[in-house]
């Protein structure tokens, strides 16, 4: 891997929550990189740190130790209106509970990350018609989130995480809260703008399923990565891969890390 390829440099990070006797190390020196427009999927059990880790990445959380670096900038050491813009305008974030505001429209909720950052909203019109239709919500931008089914709200969270085109999108446990058949329709969406416009996307989920459209994926087990698996393109199939996943996660849950 060629260190100027490297999006993403996440090195030896560690964090401790808690002092003394009640201290809990929820990473414990993780290290790996991201390249650009690639899928990626961080999977483990409950309790892994796999969250904790996508919140260091997020800035919501400072990391005790170690560097996570994006285009070379050590994104842990920032603070202020650096730290802002990095927010603002490097990465995007997709929750798992939607986290719209009850009172703006579909379309003023995926603007809002714009208009914060006093970015001219119709210097943007075309990138959210485009948005719009890939999520086929373009028949809901002017309904309100009451109005709107889990699926739907999901849609639209979806294109508010990608409207300022991010450097990196961090979804967590965007399927969580969606039906097996929404669920479907997000990653689909997702893989494909990932395809298409080569948007680097960093997942963390507990479904296979959602993790089968991702391109690799690392597997956490209390606060390290312990095994790696990358889809074969264009050869391996999404349900091969699944199959493989699948594997991973049964011997994640017997405690081995002797997997295939």
């Amino acid at each position: 891997m060629n260190a100027s390829n490297k999006l993403l440099e996440v090195k030896e990070v560690r964090k401790v929550f808690g002092e003394g006797q009640n201290e809990t190390m929820a990473l414990k020196g993780v290290t790996f990189d991201v390249l650009p427009g690639e899928f990626l999927g961080i999977m483990g059990a409950s309790g892994s740190g796999k969250t904790t880790l996508l919140n260091v990445i997020a800035t919501m959380l400072k990391p005790t130790s170690g560097q996570i670096l994006l285009d070379g900038q050590n994104i842990s050491s920032f603070k202020g209106s650096q730290l802002a813009a990095y927010r603002g305008d490097q990465i995007g974030y997709l929750f798992q509970q939607f986290e719209l505001i009850d009172n703006l429209t579909a379309k003023e909720n995926i603007m809002l990350p714009l208009a914060i950052h006093g970015i001219n909203l119709k210097e943007q019109e075309q990138a959210l018609l485009q948005l719009a239709k890939l999520f086929d919500i373009e028949e809901l931008l002017n309904k309100f989130p009451s109005q709107l089914s889990g699926g739907q709200k999901q849609r639209v969270a979806a294109a508010r995480a990608l409207i300022s085109n991010p450097s990196i999108v961090l979804a967590d446990e965007p399927t969580g809260a969606l039906d097996t058949k929404n669920a479907k329709i997000l990653m689909e969406k997702l893989s494909e703008h990932n395809q298409q416009q080569e948007s680097t996307i960093l997942v963390v989920t507990h479904d296979a399923n959602a993790a089968s459209y991702c391109s690799r994926i690392l597997f956490i087990q209390d606060g390290v990565i312990f095994h790696e698996l990358r889809r074969n393109v264009p050869g391996e199939s999404q349900e091969a891969f699944y199959e493989r996943i699948v594997m991973v996660m049964a011997q994640l849950a017997g405690g081995s890390s002797n997997v295939l």
